[in-house]
């Protein structure tokens, strides 16, 4: 029986296979070398086969894999102190194996804050269209996509999602029954739409005003893509009350965190919340490694560096394919371009040519690449998406 057979068809997956990954680059079993412009949706943020990481895994593989959280996991301390080290407002976090688990875990804790204060009607949370929080039921529901909800069942009470950047909805849905705001700094597969300065401060404000909580998803936007070891770090006075990551924080690793301040946190006590698998030893082992890559002032430096190069390069592209390109969306590594043309099919095009992509939102053609690229990488991919938009010129008209 082919290979796969007995896989779910969640899937859509091209011919070509990989068998390994060395920095920017994966290899078939043949030898050929594709360059990786998505990391694995923004998750191999460190390249591939680092060897910081790599080290980190051989070490503890050799000492411990897995307790459940019955026990003392180690590593978990000293892992949740750096990031709270590095996030001035957070308090306590919440180790989990993915970004929707994480997000999960943040949504509880607000709704859990609010209950034990008393507000026992506090509970609803309010997002925006083009938002991707996750896959599972609860996460799903929180992103409100008609196309991810179908045949799921009845829509989970508690959720209010509004137009993106529609600041009167946002006011006039704003009551004593909201218990949070939930958005991405910048959106993944909304489009790599990010949120305004002036739009995220303001979210503080009418959050604290109306004493709602604001969580962050910055599960693909984090682990350095922006240039700061999170998004909203950009933004003074902008600061969440709880936050979702995961992705990057890992290098590949499966690891997510649920962060917040710590009066906020306190509300979870035993047994309203848990993760046989979340902050295994594993996973904490390779979180250090990969924090105190992201976290080193040097690699965000050399972020921002190459992702004003790749600007630069796009700008040239969009003035060269007018007919091609209609916008540069994105932020730092999280980057990409509307186009005017199938995105699906440029996308695919560039994959005949070794160049991996993704595609997001509305016809956007989605780069996450690793943080480790150069310009070299990058003159690279210019080249073969010249190649790939000269061959679209051809294609029927996309309407955006």
């Amino acid at each position: 029986m082919p290979q796969g057979d007995h896989l779910y068809d969640c899937y859509k997956p091209p011919a070509v296979e990989f068998v390994r990954g060395e920095g920017a680059y994966l290899y078939t079993e043949e030898g050929d070398r594709y360059l990786d412009f998505i990391a694995g949706i923004a998750v191999n943020g460190l390249g591939h086969g680092h060897p910081d990481l790599i080290n980190a895994v051989k070490e503890q593989s050799e000492k411990l894999w897995h307790l459940s959280n019955m026990f003392k996991i180690p590593g978990g301390r000293e892992l949740a102190k750096k990031y709270c080290d590095a996030l001035p407002w957070a308090g306590k976090v919440f180790f989990t194996n993915s970004g929707a688990e994480a997000v999960e875990c943040a949504m509880k804790t607000a709704r859990r804050y609010h209950y034990d204060k008393g507000d026992t009607e506090r509970y609803e949370i309010i997002t925006f269209t083009g938002a991707f929080h996750g896959r599972t039921l609860g996460t799903i529901n929180a992103g409100g996509n008609p196309k991810y909800l179908k045949g799921f069942g009845p829509g989970l009470p508690g959720f209010i999602h509004l137009e993106f950047g529609d600041h009167d909805a946002l006011k006039e849905h704003m009551s004593d029954k909201t218990a949070a705001v939930l958005v991405e700094p910048v959106q993944g597969e909304g489009g790599l739409r990010p949120m305004p300065d002036q739009c995220l401060r303001g979210l503080r404000e009418m959050c604290d005003e109306h004493g709602a909580l604001v969580i962050y998803d910055e599960v693909q936007c984090g682990a350095g893509r922006t240039g700061k070891l999170f998004a909203h770090q950009w933004v003074d006075g902008a600061e969440p009350d709880i936050m979702a990551a995961a992705k990057g924080i890992g290098g590949g690793f499966p690891l997510g965190a649920c962060i917040a301040k710590e009066e906020i946190a306190a509300c979870m006590v035993p047994g309203t919340h848990g993760s046989t698998y979340g902050g295994n030893p594993m996973a904490m082992a390779v979180g250090h490694a990969a924090f105190d890559l992201l976290n080193d002032p040097g690699m965000m430096a050399h972020v921002n560096k190459v992702s004003n190069f790749v600007k630069q390069q796009f700008e040239a592209l969009k003035d060269e394919f007018p007919d091609v390109v209609d916008e540069i969306r994105g932020k730092g590594l999280l980057i990409g371009l509307r186009l005017k043309k199938e995105a699906l099919a440029v996308r695919k095009n560039a994959l005949t040519k070794k160049l991996l992509l993704g595609s997001a939102g509305d016809n956007v053609m989605r780069m996450a690449p690793p943080l480790i690229i150069d310009e070299t990488h990058v003159r690279e991919a210019i080249g073969v998406l010249r190649e790939c938009f000269e061959e679209a010129r051809s294609l029927p008209d996309f309407e955006v």
